[in-house]
């Protein structure tokens, strides 16, 4: 018969705490919503890049282009998906989507704030094991 540690553990007594939480700071919500705005705008600008250069390499962005072409009758190639264009895109998308993040997530941490009166707050249990 093996013993686990759980086991082991058994003898000491295990102490637990009901916490309530009745305040977020804004200001650090908003500014950990800020950086994980940052870190989701730098993905997307790298799975941009990213997926741009895997298209290009497959020649996804010629036969549009012939296509174009063709439908179009102009001998002209127009090149409105280069690199540039999609990744300035991407780059006005991050900017919003950082702002939204930050201004929403702190709009909520305020909200949550005066709505704690009402509700009690979210209830935490830890417990310690040592």
């Amino acid at each position: 018969m093996t013993t686990t540690v759980d086991e082991l553990e058994t003898d000491q007594p295990v102490r637990q705490a009901r916490l309530h939480l009745t305040h977020v700071d804004p200001w650090s919500v908003a500014k950990g919503a800020f950086m994980l705005g940052v870190t989701l705008a730098g993905i997307t600008i790298v799975a941009t890049i990213a997926l741009w250069l895997m298209l290009s390499a497959a020649g996804v962005f010629e036969a549009i282009t012939g296509l174009f072409k063709d439908v179009s009758g102009s001998s002209s190639g127009v090149s409105f998906l280069s690199l540039g264009r999609l990744v300035g895109l991407s780059m006005v998308v991050s900017a919003v989507e950082i702002v939204l993040i930050s201004v929403l997530s702190t709009l909520f941490a305020v909200l949550y704030n005066l709505s704690v009166g009402f509700t009690g707050g979210v209830e935490v249990t830890l417990t310690d094991r040592s």
